[in-house]
């Protein structure tokens, strides 16, 4: 399993990123997809992630800004961010499966300048 993120970058606040996360090795169709983000001193957590079937779930703190979303043709995972916030600020890291596996991608960062 590789998974490989990318699309990080310095935004001002208010502004938009997508995040993709393309994936190989396994069959990416049959399993979700989870984004995940680690700000300096903080824990890793769960930002959004994505069902085989394209159903999604959302950390309450993005809710209605961030959308995941999937190309299962493309084998690839987006993360579309917008009206970002200073406190999105992190590590991005893609994650194979709806649940919490061992398979990261390498990580992409976010800055947000307020």
């Amino acid at each position: 399993v590789q998974l490989q993120a990318s699309g990080g970058g310095l935004v001002q606040a208010g502004g938009s990123l997508r995040l993709s996360c393309a994936a190989s090795g396994y069959i990416f169709r049959d399993f979700g997809m989870g984004w995940y983000r680690q700000a300096p001193g903080k824990q890793r957590e769960l930002v959004a992630r994505i069902s085989s079937l394209g159903g999604t779930n959302y950390a309450d703190s993005v809710k209605g800004r961030f959308a995941i979303s999937r190309d299962n043709a493309e084998k690839m995972a987006h993360l579309q961010m917008n009206s970002l916030k200073p406190e999105d600020m992190g590590v991005y890291y893609c994650n194979c499966g709806w649940t919490i596996s061992n398979y990261w991608g390498q990580g992409t960062l976010v800055t947000v300048s307020s």
